[in-house]
């Protein structure tokens, strides 16, 4: 059956959260003191990839994890500057203008400020980009963005079979596969591989490999 229905997760996919981690990490206060001379190439080694996210996260830091998610998310100039991967707006655009109906589907610890972040980040696609976000529960490979991914299926009449999440983050693969819809991996600047259990999922490096998987999916 074909895909007719793209659900994009937004951090490491459509825009780059790594950008906004590295420029907290330099130049928040609480951090700029022992991170200013911080490399590119090094976030890894600040924050350490842990297997079951695949992708950077602040709650990886060994120590300061937790305080400094909460400053991140609290610090509207550090978490609001994630711009967009070059070639997001063309590329949605195109896919809708083929038909394909699309949405953002990110977890959250703030969905009004998630929904007003993207709402401003991705302002030349809303008048066809459905924007969803869902709160997170207390950990972050909890269910919230398969039970969010079930809501829309109702919400929008959509069919799991012809829906594909695309997706940075290998916990939220399993939430694809939980309900029937198509899982994709997106591998951004610091991803780390899928367990030897997924490994039959497609991997992405670029919307362009997307764009090519996706219509050969006839």
């Amino acid at each position: 059956m074909p895909i007719k229905n793209i659900f994009w997760d937004v951090d490491g996919v459509l825009a780059n959260l790594n950008f906004a981690y590295f420029n907290f990490l330099t130049h928040h206060p609480n951090y700029k003191n022992d991170y200013s001379d911080l490399k590119w190439e090094d976030l890894p080694k600040v924050l350490p990839i842990v297997p079951k996210y695949g992708a950077l996260e602040l709650k990886t830091h060994p120590e300061k994890g937790t305080q400094m998610d909460y400053d991140f998310c609290h610090s509207p100039e550090f978490f609001n500057n994630r711009p967009l991967y070059p070639n997001v707006v063309e590329t949605l655009k195109e896919l809708n203008e083929k038909g394909y109906k699309q949405f953002t589907l990110s977890a959250t610890f703030d969905v009004e400020a998630k929904k007003k972040l993207l709402n401003e980040l991705l302002k030349d696609v809303t008048d066809f980009l459905t924007i969803e976000c869902v709160q997170h529960g207390k950990f972050m490979h909890d269910t919230a963005k398969e039970d969010m991914l079930k809501e829309c299926f109702k919400k929008y009449d959509l069919k799991a079979e012809e829906t594909v999440l695309v997706d940075d983050r290998i916990y939220n693969q399993y939430a694809a596969i939980n309900v029937g819809a198509h899982p994709v991996r997106y591998r951004c600047e610091f991803t780390s591989d899928l367990p030897q259990e997924l490994n039959f999922i497609p991997e992405m490096h670029s919307l362009d490999e997307f764009k090519e998987w996706l219509f050969a999916q006839k």
